[in-house]
């Protein structure tokens, strides 16, 4: 007689989960078929999707079907039948760095309105002022952080609609009207009744910033594709990025938060891409070779100061042939000198150290024509090198990450280029014409110089997003009205996500974490897109409800054991505006936990199936920022 094995743990904990399987398969099977024969409720319209026919027919196992409407968005957030709210709390637990749960946080005091944690001015006045330390980023302590929610403006509205926007905002979202007087004659911003209007003027562009375009386009091309990717420094209110855009060239423009309030909020309240940013003691936040072109319009940046640095900084983050445009002081100091109240001998010598650093750079003068100067970087180091003989300085930065740009100090050197073959090839690859180049191989995965990325995955990424971006247009309604402008992808990886929404009238801030596996800023710039490093440990460099959309795919996975996710959500909070939308993409432990925060934020959310089904392990978090305001001073106790 055989052994009886009956008794063996291991073979009844094998014999219990084949029979739980053959129950699944079972109910599965018997939902399916009730669906195909009619009989579940009437309906009449096939399932889209794998998802959508497990929920229809209640056949989520293992979820608990809940009947109240408690934290399902309003119809009109999201219209499209999806799976209702998984009750995985019960089934999953994971202890992720997050602080108590279940707290309701309370909104801040009115003064926190405008609050930029990191750009905070009397925290900045502790620093040195040399070399503008003052006004770079300087983060809380994790003791001075704050637990309460940034409140809007009272009166706050919904931003004007794309293409409207770059020419209105209204004043009660952004009530200041200090540019409106102190750049009155230059036709910035004016102020009429209750909105705000920006005619497109500038300090150097009095014509209007698309006539301003025009001139630079007689002197370099602006329309044949081969300009994608600009930075705009000290960019005011980005009237010159505003109007760029209807040319197919997406501009980065920063500026400090100085006296000239709220610049940059102005920027992004009218749908263009901008941060908070200066030109001090460190690289900008941004790879190396990343821009087509930059841009300063009478920017006030002492170019030739401390040995050409901020020149060698541009340098750093210009692509190989890339442009270099300069208007205002010193340009044409022969006619404006007066009205400069500057002498003809200190602009004549700003110019010419301007004129010497660019060579020593090895920058080539394209023209000088009216108030536009304009350089060219070379497409290749080799006559560079020649030239050290001659300009011995600055030299060759022996760096090998040119692209490390997070707190990492600027250097008077020149930054490598890759090395060619011959002296007509482009240095690390020669870039397609837009909009080819958003999906076209970018050199650096063609060249293999990112460990680990491939052709293939670069490819099977992009059709991933397809999928996902048009799953995303079922669950958020605004995104297909036009409501939604300006979009952050909080962990950008290849850029597949804003490849994926070149349909749409928005334009994406990819985000790459410091912290992440692989470096992949640098093509996203390839591709044609724009982006940042940034530490989701510290807050972002931008004003409150400054963006519409938040996507974060695996960003609480990434930071769950580094810093506390609570203060991360709370910067979401105050980084969107009210009725703005983020979607969580995460394994269900670490959507649970976060859904446990964000309900005491003032948002709807509820936990949804992958686009491809309930098998996959990961899930969707759709969330709501909800609408609500400060109280107004008279109403304040």
């Amino acid at each position: 007689m055989g052994k009886d094995y009956s008794g063996s743990p291991k073979l009844q904990l094998r014999e219990l989960k084949r029979k739980r399987l053959m129950w699944v398969l079972v109910v599965s099977g018997l939902c399916v078929f009730f669906y195909v024969l009619g009989a579940w409720q009437g309906s009449s319209r096939a399932p889209t999707s794998q998802s959508e026919l497990y929920s229809r027919v209640g056949c989520d196992v293992g979820s608990t079907k809940k009947t109240s409407n408690e934290q399902v968005p309003s119809s009109s957030w999201d219209p499209q039948p999806v799976s209702d709210p998984l009750d995985f709390e019960s089934h999953h637990q994971l202890e992720v760095n997050s602080s108590e749960e279940s707290q309701k946080f309370p909104p801040c005091d009115m003064s926190f309105s405008e609050y930029t944690p990191c750009q905070d001015r009397q925290r900045g006045r502790k620093f040195d002022r040399k070399m503008m330390k003052y006004r770079e980023r300087h983060c809380p302590k994790k003791e001075e952080l704050i637990r309460c929610l940034i409140p809007a403006p009272p009166n706050y509205k919904a931003p004007f609609k794309w293409p409207q926007s770059r020419d209105y905002a209204w004043y009660a979202n952004i009530p200041h009207k200090e540019l409106s007087i102190e750049k009155a004659n230059q036709n910035w911003i004016q102020v009429e009744g209750d909105h705000f209007r920006f005619p497109g003027g500038g300090t150097m562009f009095p014509r209007g910033a698309d006539a301003y375009i025009d001139d630079i386009n007689e002197l370099i091309p602006l329309s044949d594709g081969t300009i994608r990717t600009a930075v705009d420094t000290g960019c005011g209110v980005a009237s010159w990025g505003a109007y760029l855009l209807k040319r197919d060239i997406i501009a980065m423009s920063f500026a400090p938060r100085d006296t000239h309030e709220a610049q940059v909020w102005f920027a992004l309240e009218r749908g263009i891409p901008a941060m908070i940013g200066i030109m001090g003691s460190q690289r900008l936040p941004y790879p190396a070779r990343a821009f087509d072109m930059a841009h300063c319009s009478r920017c006030l940046i002492p170019w030739f100061s401390n040995d050409g640095m901020y020149l060698t900084e541009v340098d750093r983050i210009l692509r190989p042939g890339g442009y270099w445009i300069l208007s205002g002081p010193p340009i044409r100091w022969k006619k404006y000198w007066r009205g400069w109240e500057r002498t003809k001998e200190d602009l004549k010598q700003e110019q010419d150290s301007i004129e010497d650093v660019a060579k020593r750079l090895c920058w080539k003068k394209v023209i000088e024509k009216g108030d536009l100067s304009v350089w060219q970087k070379p497409f290749n180091h080799v006559q560079c090198f020649k030239n050290k003989k001659i300009y011995r300085m600055p030299h060759i930065c022996k760096s090998d990450n040119a692209d490390a740009a997070w707190y990492k100090n600027m250097e008077t050197c020149i930054t490598s280029l890759p090395e060619v073959s011959s002296s007509d090839e482009v240095a690390g690859g020669k870039l397609e014409k837009w909009p080819e180049r958003a999906f076209a191989v970018p050199p650096r995965i063609s060249s293999g110089s990112i460990p680990g990325v491939t052709v293939e995955k670069f490819q099977q990424d992009n059709e991933m997003w397809k999928g996902r971006v048009a799953h995303y247009k079922h669950v958020v309604s605004q995104l297909h009205q036009g409501q939604y402008r300006n979009v952050m992808d909080m962990n950008a990886y290849f850029g597949g996500f804003a490849a994926a929404m070149m349909k749409y009238p928005v334009w994406v801030m990819n985000v790459v974490p410091t912290n992440s596996d692989v470096d992949t800023l640098g093509l996203i710039y390839e591709r044609g897109f724009i982006g940042t490093y940034q530490d989701w440990c510290e807050a972002f460099s931008t004003y409150p409800r400054t963006y519409d959309l938040i996507h974060a795919g695996g960003v609480f996975s990434l930071y769950q054991d580094r810093c506390d996710i609570t203060y991360i959500l709370l910067e979401m909070d105050r980084i969107l505006r009210p009725e703005g939308t983020v979607i969580f993409r995460d394994v269900v432990e670490v959507l649970v936990k976060i859904k446990s925060i964000t309900d005491g934020m003032r948002w709807e959310s509820r936990i949804m199936d992958h686009e491809s089904g309930p098998f996959n392990p990961e899930k969707i978090l759709l969330a709501k920022k909800s609408y609500w305001t400060g109280a107004a001073k008279q109403e304040q106790r």
